[in-house]
């Protein structure tokens, strides 16, 4: 949760693109690798992405941390793919009276998916250090996103914070009143924990949708809503579909 908080890049290569163009780029990229017939586009989008993600200002163990369920869905894909597959079985291992085999379509399947995970995963992860919270629901709305998605995002990226905050003065209290001192009061203190933030919650959404009624609020997001893409933007968004397209069609 931390690293929520943490400010994102401030190279001046990355600040000179527009929001709008990072996240259509992205999109373009996530659409050829998912739609690749060969792994060689994806772990070639994983290998530019990851150092870029670094180069961009993300710590190894942060990139690590975030690349750890992914890698562990991947796993399990290659491993149902690789056991319970189709195609020509060769035995790798056989003791006694147990029996391991490998089938050699489904692990070629299974080697694919895994590559699109980690291609596509490298996209979204470098997508999220190079743009902000803000930056992407401006981008979303102007690409005209229903609005109810937009707002409903805006909403729970607030309350989030909200419900750490409280969560940490909750948990700082019980634990100074010894309640977290084995298992049977740990638990207790968790429900009663977990009923106080959902109740505050409720009494937060209400609150908040008054005041911002109130207010005049209409559910429109004027950032980036009247500004213009500049003519290199757009030349150099073209540019780069072409290439990145070129390069998907030669690899497949």
């Amino acid at each position: 949760m931390r690293h929520l908080y943490c400010q994102h890049s401030d190279n001046r290569v990355v600040a000179a693109i527009d929001p709008r163009v990072r996240l259509l780029a992205a999109g373009l990229l996530l659409a050829l690798v998912a739609s690749s017939s060969n792994c060689a586009f994806p772990c070639l989008m994983a290998l530019a992405c990851l150092p870029a993600t670094l180069f961009c200002g993300m710590r190894l163990p942060v990139l690590v941390l975030r690349l750890l369920h992914p890698l562990f869905i991947a796993a399990v894909i290659l491993a149902l793919k690789a056991f319970m597959g189709t195609g020509e079985g060769v035995q790798i291992l056989n003791v006694s009276s147990m029996s391991l085999t490998v089938h050699r379509q489904g692990l070629q399947e299974g080697v694919l998916i895994v590559s699109r995970i980690l291609g596509a995963v490298s996209v979204a992860v470098l997508l999220s250090q190079v743009m902000s919270f803000t930056e992407t629901m401006a981008a979303l709305a102007w690409l005209r996103v229903p609005r109810g998605l937009v707002e409903v995002s805006l909403f729970a990226w607030r309350s989030l914070f909200m419900l750490y905050d409280g969560a940490g003065v909750v948990y700082t209290a019980q634990k100074n009143r010894l309640g977290y001192c084995g298992l049977r009061r740990s638990l207790r203190s968790f429900g009663t924990m977990a009923g106080m933030l959902t109740i505050r919650a409720f009494d937060s959404s209400q609150s908040i949708t008054l005041a911002m009624t109130q207010r005049g609020y209409d559910g429109s997001m004027p950032l980036l809503c009247k500004s213009r893409l500049s003519r290199n933007q757009i030349v150099c968004l073209c540019l780069f579909a072409v290439v990145m397209a070129t390069a998907w069609k030669l690899q497949n």
